[in-house]
């Protein structure tokens, strides 16, 4: 077996080696790549919740067009299939035969749920105050749930516990089912059973809730009736398949138009094919080394890998071209230290990213540190025994010997370009104040009419969302559910007077044994409840003689004992308490969504004054979009600090190689101002700085210090030919093909390192051939 066939099957090996990793892989398109690797106690129940919450596993239905008997007749059917299903804990739109599921166990245990157990309650004047109000409910809309539990609950306890299990702002009626604020759309409610975290369990919830509705539409002959869904769960799936259908759209493009540079420089197949194996490599190392490292792959960085294309391409054009002429032992000992010194400055730039304690850029640096190594790797070990000694590339045309003249006269262009830096350099610092964006929403896949959508149905519904949430921790379970009724009560008089809308709290489905106690004693004895009841119904349309089985209930209640978690088991309940109580490290933590009000402008709460109502009651409000956007603005610090760091290492790294003052002072003014006009050129036409601009602002050190390593070779002394121009000239257009690509994508963090990436890497080939190629040489 020759050398070649041996390296190349170690290289097949390791290919199926890495292909395997990536598919077992696990990807993710969810909120976590925004969130914090290393939260705190408290940071760490909100992650928790955020993505694997109640508010997280919600989904937002809407159904337009038609009217609205059409309408509610569609919701009905759709709320009757879904219901069944075992991918939905819970299908509401407002009808009372959704609620048939746990109307069992809440009438069982209504005097341990029901706020309106009081010893008051059950005196004479309780009783008949109490029997009246039940009586006064069969005439309204709720009327006919109630009715047949009229003789066995005449103080409506069932009403009261379904009422604070539906707290706040109530969604309006139309035919009998939930309908938007101005009527127009029939609302549903649903929660899944997968976790929100759970990308392709809501994908398949999603896909199940349009099929159904697909069917139960045209069987209902309502073929002019719409869907529209909103929810975290949609905005994931939505996400991972924007991202997916643009990195495989961008790759192609980018492919195409590399592959078309490739060959028209080589005019070889073999050799363009050749010229993919870094590529391919890297791309494959990096979402191996991030998988095995992570465990998990963001969908965000795959894409980037597409892009990572455009640089690891270089090398093999390096290889390839300047070999060709020379042979492979003088590339080995004259261009491939320089190309090691490039790969180190990308290294060292993108390593310091490691440290970053957020993990979306952690993973970042960890893809491009492991695929820019592995590509310079595969082309100095691999490439030259499956090319062969002698490489044939043809010679260069006349456009590139035009460019070779030309970059003669290259050095007459300093003073405009000096001019240039100045110009750039005087408006970012008049501009310093405005150039970062510090709203975590810039990187956010969710474009603003999916966000408006999203407002619109959770304000038609009264919809909890997960930015406004009230903590509680304790030791221990029963001292979590009881601090989270001492800020319940709080909040109660915010709801009250208007403040917010609502908020949902763990101690409304399983009380605290403390207020279970405290109303089971409320509850008078068989002998006495008879004899109350006899004189408060005295002059009753309700005969005392029909409430045997309310005296038997309440007998029962008082002797059956507090409603404990276990009880709840098999009930849609249990998941909604355990996802508001769940035990941590440091304790029990109890969450409390808050909702705003309906008249809340763009849902913002009141936060001081919530602040203020809990004052004093060992509650934490949090606000989490300011919590998130803090928690941002501490990364972005960071991962300037660290790029300095870095930029730092790679001064240390030239200044080691170079040896000279002066050719290194050339090379990094050239990196520093391709960078500064180009953020410069950014800001001009209206873009905010965020992270992925920052690794954009690194990837364009780490290209450009190539071509500006290459033409400082001249001024050390060494030659630079056509060939060598021609091998600059093509791996700087086949960067700006990769990254440019990117340009093109709708995904925000992509675009962002597109259209830094790809003017960076065609200015810094300019800069230096300015700059750095020195004028002697001419």
């Amino acid at each position: 077996m020759s050398s070649a066939l041996r390296v190349f099957g170690l290289w097949l090996l390791a290919m199926a080696a890495g292909a395997a990793v990536v598919w077992n892989s696990h990807f993710s398109a969810d909120m976590s790549f925004f969130l914090p690797s290393k939260p705190s106690a408290e940071q760490k129940v909100l992650v928790g919740q955020l993505k694997d919450g109640t508010v997280s596993r919600l989904l937002m239905v809407a159904i337009e067009g038609g009217d609205a008997a059409a309408r509610a007749k569609v919701s009905r059917a759709l709320r009757s299939q879904l219901a069944g299903q075992p991918g939905f804990v819970s299908v509401q739109n407002g009808e009372i035969e959704g609620l048939g599921a746990e109307r069992d166990f809440l009438v069982r245990y209504r005097y341990q749920l029901s706020p309106a157990v009081t010893p008051e309650r059950f005196t004479v004047e309780g009783l008949r105050a109490a029997v009246g109000n039940a009586i006064d409910t069969l005439a309204s809309p709720v009327g006919m749930l109630f009715k047949p539990y009229l003789t066995r609950d005449p103080t409506g306890e069932l009403l009261a516990v379904l009422d604070q299990l539906n707290p706040g702002d109530q969604p309006e009626t139309r035919a009998g089912v939930w309908a938007s604020r101005d009527g127009e759309r029939a609302m549903l409610l649903l929660q899944t059973r997968a976790l929100g975290s759970d990308t392709d369990g809501q994908e398949a919830a999603i896909a199940q809730v349009k099929d159904t509705f697909a069917r139960v539409a045209g069987e209902a002959g309502a073929s002019g009736l719409t869907l529209s869904l909103s929810g975290p769960g949609q905005f994931a799936v939505k996400s991972r398949a924007t991202i997916k259908a643009e990195v495989s759209r961008l790759f192609l493009l980018s492919s195409l138009g590399i592959i078309v540079v490739l060959l028209a420089v080589y005019r070889s197949g073999r050799l363009l094919a050749l010229s993919l194996l870094p590529m391919a490599s890297g791309a494959l190392a990096g979402v191996v080394v991030v998988s095995l490292v992570h465990g998990t792959v963001f969908g965000i960085t795959v894409g980037f890998g597409s892009a990572l294309i455009g640089e690891a391409v270089d090398y093999a054009i390096y290889f390839f071209v300047q070999s060709g002429r020379q042979g492979l032992k003088s590339w080995r000992e004259v261009f491939w230290p320089t190309i090691r010194l490039g790969v180190l400055t990308s290294a060292l730039g993108f390593g310091a990213l490691l440290f970053s304690g957020f993990p979306g850029l952690a993973q970042l640096g960890l893809y491009a540190l492991s695929g820019v190594v592995t590509a310079a790797l595969v082309t100095r070990f691999v490439l030259p025994t499956l090319a062969g000694e002698h490489v044939r590339v043809p010679v260069p045309g006349r456009f590139v010997n035009g460019l070779f003249a030309a970059l003669g006269r290259a050095h007459r262009l300093r003073l405009p370009v000096a001019l240039l830096a100045l110009a750039a350099c005087v408006f970012l610092f008049v501009e310093r104040d405005g150039l970062w964006d510090s709203n975590l929403s810039a990187l956010s896949t969710v474009n603003q009419v999916d966000a408006a959508n999203d407002g619109r149905l959770r304000s038609d519904l009264g919809a909890p969302d997960a930015r406004y949430m009230v903590t509680v921790t304790a030791p221990d379970q029963e001292s979590a559910l009881q601090a989270a009724e001492r800020a319940g009560e709080q909040l109660d008089r915010l709801v009250a007077d208007g403040r917010i809308g609502g908020y949902d709290s763990p101690a409304r489905f399983l009380p605290s044994v403390q207020r279970q106690t405290a109303r089971l004693a409320s509850l008078p004895s068989a002998s006495e409840l008879q004899t109350r009841v006899s004189q408060a119904l005295s002059d009753s349309p309700l005969s005392a003689g029909k409430l045997g089985g309310f005296i038997e209930d309440v007998e029962a209640a008082r002797r059956g004992g507090v409603l404990q978690r276990k009880d709840l088991d098999g009930t849609d309940l249990a998941l909604a308490v355990d996802s508001l109580l769940s035990q941590g490290p440091d304790g029990w933590n109890a969450m409390l969504p808050l909702r705003p009000s309906s008249e809340a402008q763009d849902g913002e709460l009141p936060v001081e004054q919530v602040r203020a109502a809990l004052a004093g009651s060992g509650a934490v409000f949090v606000d989490m979009k300011s919590e998130f956007d803090t928690l941002y603005q501490g990364y972005l610090s960071e991962a300037v600090s660290l790029s300095l760091a870095g930029f730092v290492a790679i001064v240390g790294l030239l200044a080691f190689s170079l040896r000279s003052a002066r050719r290194l002072a050339r090379v990094l003014l050239t990196l520093v101002l391709t960078v500064a006009i180009v953020i410069a050129g950014l800001h001009l036409i209206g873009e905010r700085l965020h992270l992925l601009h920052l690794v954009g602002m690194l990837l364009i050190v780490a290209v450009g210090s190539n071509y500006a390593l290459f033409f400082d070779r001249a001024a050390a002394g060494e030659p630079l030919d056509a060939e060598i121009l021609l091998s600059m000239v093509v791996a700087a257009l086949t960067t700006v093909i990769g990254f440019g690509a990117l340009a093109l994508s709708s995904v925000p963090v992509l675009n962002a390192v597109g259209v830094t990436v790809g003017p960076g890497a065609l200015l810094a080939i300019l800069l230096s051939a300015v700059l750095v190629y020195p004028a002697r040489a001419r």
